[in-house]
């Protein structure tokens, strides 16, 4: 490239494609838009890096990638706090104010949701969360592995519906 401005030119070239991929990793117009501006100042930033004839919508598409996955691993650090007591205990702050002042009555909430399972089928479970292998819950509980792990697997399944209405935009994970 002869300058930063020709770069630029050309990075703006597909700008729809840009913001289409913001808006596929953010799921948020206003996220997308700024993912969007922080990949320009990165081309504008980083431009003297690009190899000549390689490929220019590769190499941005890559930046606002890295761009992404790191803003999304900063956000993670900065709502986690690890507990180093023996238990040790990985711990996601509240950010939101509203979301602090409900969270009494949702725990409440997804508690009954999950003791109204029969005990049969939530108690594997429950080991498992423990931390008690396959072998050690079969064992206790007298059953089969493959019973426990199907027992283990459909609950999962049931959580998944029971719990739908707790889960946030940004709580699942998107491949690229």
């Amino acid at each position: 490239m002869e300058s930063a401005n020709n770069m630029i030119d050309e990075v703006m070239n597909f700008d729809s494609e840009l913001k289409q991929r913001a808006l596929y990793y953010t799921h948020n117009e206003a996220d997308a838009d700024d993912l969007v501006q922080e990949t320009y100042l990165k081309v504008l930033q980083f431009g003297d890096r690009f190899e000549e004839n390689t490929n220019l919508k590769a190499w941005t598409f890559t930046i606002m990638y890295n761009t992404f996955v790191n803003d999304y691993r900063r956000k993670k650090r900065r709502q986690t706090m690890f507990d180093d007591t023996p238990d040790s205990h990985t711990l996601t702050t509240v950010t939101d104010p509203c979301d602090a002042a409900d969270i009494h009555y949702y725990v409440n909430d997804i508690n009954k949701k999950i003791t109204s399972i029969k005990e049969e089928q939530r108690k594997p479970f429950e080991m498992y969360l423990d931390g008690y292998k396959y072998q050690e819950i079969a064992e206790i509980m007298g059953i089969s592995i493959g019973t426990v792990k199907s027992r283990i697997y459909f609950l999962r399944q049931k959580l998944m519906v029971l719990l739908e209405d707790y889960v946030t935009p940004t709580s699942y994970t998107q491949s690229a």
